[in-house]
């Protein structure tokens, strides 16, 4: 019996990349994509790995493109080494993709039965948690999860209607 994957609808599309300035401004004149929101050196009140304390020092730009919103990605420092391991995609290619859960924990427990660990569990400095699962065997990247809530909901709002009408002008903003 095949067990099947089904996710969240995917709402996030993640990049990996070198620099999170110069990639939002090539990726908006490229693609059309925008504009960009740019949080540099994103605090973080937790990090764990393998159960124990871990360092995701990054930056990310955050942008629209149709009905799904894009995030590039810049690792500065990630600790310990295994998690750098799992996170790295080397400043090329999809990072992650995220979608949203009624229940973090619980989605987390399925996916780790699914064969999908958790790489990482953190929490922002504003208390919200999110996880990334490993799915770079089967899939080429990782997922990213985390619960909705009006905060959130109204930042993925306020990326998407700041696409809405778009002139092209101020492709990269800082947030």
């Amino acid at each position: 019996m095949a067990i099947e994957l089904r996710l969240g609808r995917i709402v996030q599309i993640a990049y990996d990349v070198n620099d999170v300035h110069e990639a939002a401004a090539r990726h908006a004149a490229r693609f059309g994509s925008g504009p960009f929101f740019v949080n540099d050196h994103i605090p973080l009140a937790s990090v764990t790995h393998d159960g124990e304390p871990g360092v995701f020092d990054h930056s990310s730009a955050y942008g629209q493109s149709g009905g799904v919103m894009v995030e590039l990605v810049c690792q500065h420092q990630v600790e310990p080494v295994s998690l750098q391991q799992q996170l790295s995609q080397r400043g090329a290619g999809i990072h992650h993709v995220a979608y949203f859960v009624e229940d973090l924990d619980r989605e987390g427990a399925r996916l780790d039965s699914l064969g999908y660990p958790q790489a990482m569990l953190a929490a922002t400095a504003s208390g919200r948690r999110f996880a990334f699962h490993d799915a770079v065997a089967d899939l080429g990247h990782l997922l990213e999860i985390y619960e909705l809530d009006d905060s959130l909901g109204g930042f993925y709002r306020m990326v998407a209607e700041a696409a809405e009408d778009w002139d092209g002008r101020d492709p990269v903003r800082s947030r």
